[in-house]
């Protein structure tokens, strides 16, 4: 449904001067009478579906909540500057339950030197909601996108992948110091952050890229809580499965030519470790490659609402 939806938002809300990057990209960008552009990201989460309230601490979820958002801007390579956070509390607590999700936000916040410029504030009947808009300004040279991936670009991720539900959707480190120094030494061509999975994400990188993309399967980045998932689920899924598709890993995916893949791989420059995991290709899909060199087509796996 997301795809379509992007779609039909494209072709029908106006056009606009100051829309520089609109719908479909992990956050828009609008230009301004000013020398720089903004960056613009929202993300809403609701207990049910992104957390659960019930018997998870509210600071973990209000830190979740804005890091979220905090990896939009790095999938742009963007810096933060402002944010501004609107809640619906269940009745009942609402004033201890509010104190506390800020209070997770904070630390982030800090980290960040980010604006929490104000917001609203509601109660209701129903489940907690969370909607936090973030603005930031462009790095290195310009916004990041999606869309410039190229054929025979190699696919570069940073950390591992799999099994976030035991612990990483919450505690996840958003990469945007990383984004923004990787933007600034190297010439990136396109970069995306995994919220949904790495095999959807990674799809959806490629598809506004006009091309395709081949993993290979042994340079997947697998985390150890990947395998202790496989371990525990009795539906023979795979670590390798896990990492493919479990999403919330908030790591960033960035298409880079040769040339500069070696380079970063070389030098390493960050704290977390930069795998090369695959290469674009012309021919539009998706596909898995086998340590003999055997490919087959992949299905994107991940969250779609």
């Amino acid at each position: 449904m997301e795809a379509q939806f992007i779609r039909w938002l494209r072709d029908n809300l106006p056009s606009h001067p100051l829309l520089v990057v609109g719908p479909g990209d992990d956050a828009a960008v609008l230009g301004s009478t000013g020398a720089e552009h903004t960056v613009l990201t929202v993300d809403m989460l609701a207990d049910g579906v992104d957390f659960q309230l019930a018997g998870t601490d509210p600071h973990l979820i209000g830190r979740k909540a804005l890091a979220v958002n905090l990896s939009d801007l790095a999938a742009m390579a963007s810096r933060p500057l402002a944010a501004v956070i609107a809640v619906m509390l269940p009745c009942g607590n609402a004033y201890e339950l509010g104190q506390a999700l800020y209070e997770g936000m904070l630390p982030l916040a800090e980290q960040y030197r980010l604006a929490m410029a104000g917001g609203d504030t509601n109660t209701w009947n129903g489940p907690l909601v969370i909607s936090i808009t973030l603005l930031g300004v462009p790095t290195g040279s310009g916004p990041l996108r999606r869309s410039g991936a190229k054929p025979g670009d190699r696919i570069i991720v940073t950390g591992q992948f799999g099994g976030s539900i035991l612990g990483k959707h919450l505690y996840f480190q958003p990469r945007v110091e990383e984004a923004i120094l990787l933007h600034q030494r190297y010439r990136l061509h396109a970069g995306i952050d995994v919220s949904d999975g790495l095999s959807l994400d990674l799809y959806r990188m490629a598809v506004e890229s006009n091309c395709g993309a081949v993993i290979h399967a042994q340079s997947v980045p697998i985390a150890e809580d990947a395998h202790r998932l496989a371990r525990q689920r009795a539906d023979r899924s795979t670590a390798l499965d896990h990492a493919l598709g479990d999403g919330e890993d908030f790591e960033l995916i960035l298409a880079v030519s040769s040339e500069q893949a070696q380079r970063m791989l070389a030098e390493q420059p960050l704290a977390v470790r930069l795998t090369d995991i695959g290469q674009f290709v012309a021919e539009p899909g998706l596909w898995l490659m086998d340590e003999q060199g055997n490919t087959k087509p992949l299905r994107p796996r991940g969250w779609e609402y």
